[in-house]
Parts: structure tokens; C-alpha cells; sequence
């Protein structure tokens, strides 16, 4: 394979990777979460819940692959392994549900955060353009959530 040469050290192209793969690991949890809620929501705010969750789990498919094709294009290895993601619950009530995706929002946002840091010691400016967009994406998720529970 021809090597890579984009102005970004292969060192740190290795950090920025593996940074990253955390994001796709906390990002493709918080998918099949969204995804499962989507399909079990039951109670008083199915319509709302059940419309909701659908956009986001949408969108955050998309970003899974955005997220894996920048470790690609760094040139790493993406790995496909459910031994990463964490095991829920699948059926909590609705409440619960709204708690347990906010609290998956903000881990992205938080290890986004972190790769982040990284991304810009390194002047990697494609990676901070995506994680910026992924945090905010994550926030405004989070906002709207933690706002159904009063």
C-alpha cells in the first residue's frame, strides 16, 4: 500500500485513530439504543418518543459511517466488534429510556470532546471539523431530551 502522506504524522494519525474508534464505539451503542428504544417505546409519549428517537437514530446511523470512513482515511483499520458495546436493558419505561439516551449523548459528546483535543495538537482539521460537528449535533440531542423530563 502506498503510504500516506497528508501532513499529519503517522504517530499521531495512530492516536487520532484510536480516539476516534472510541467515538464510533460510544456512537454505534448509543445507535442500537435509539434504534431499540424506537421499536419498544410503549406509554402516554409513544407518538412524541417513538417520532424522536427515529430522527436521531437516523441521523447517528450516518455518522457511524462518517466516523468509520475518517479512521479509514487516516489509514486504520476499523473493527467490527460487538465486544465493544455495552449491554442495556430493553425494556425500560419511557422515562428511563429518555435518561439512559442522554446519558449516551453525553458520553459521545465527552470522548468526542477528548479526541478532539488530540485532533488539534495534531492540526488535523478534518477530524476537529467532524468531531466539532458531532458534539454539537450530541448537545442540541441531549437538550431536547433532558427537556421532556421537565
Amino acid at each position: 500500500m502506498m503510504k500516506i502522506d497528508i501532513g499529519i504524522s503517522e504517530k499521531d494519525r495512530t492516536e487520532i485513530a484510536e480516539g476516534l474508534i472510541r467515538v464510533l464505539s460510544d456512537t454505534y451503542t448509543l445507535y442500537l439504543k435509539t434504534h431499540n428504544f424506537h421499536w419498544n417505546v410503549v406509554g402516554p409519549m409513544f407518538n412524541t418518543l417513538h417520532l424522536m428517537f427515529e430522527q436521531q437514530y437516523i441521523e447517528i446511523w450516518a455518522a457511524v459511517d462518517e466516523i468509520a470512513e475518517r479512521i479509514r482515511t487516516i489509514g486504520v483499520y476499523v473493527p467490527a466488534s460487538f465486544a465493544k458495546y455495552e449491554e442495556y436493558n430493553p425494556e425500560p419505561k419511557d422515562v428511563d429510556m429518555i435518561k439512559q439516551l442522554v446519558e449516551g449523548q453525553e458520553a459521545v459528546i465527552k470522548t468526542a470532546r477528548e479526541v478532539y483535543k488530540i485532533a488539534e495538537v495534531a492540526n488535523d482539521a478534518s477530524t476537529v471539523d467532524l468531531l466539532t460537528r458531532r458534539m454539537e449535533i450530541h448537545e442540541k440531542n441531549a437538550w431536547m431530551l433532558r427537556s421532556l423530563l421537565g
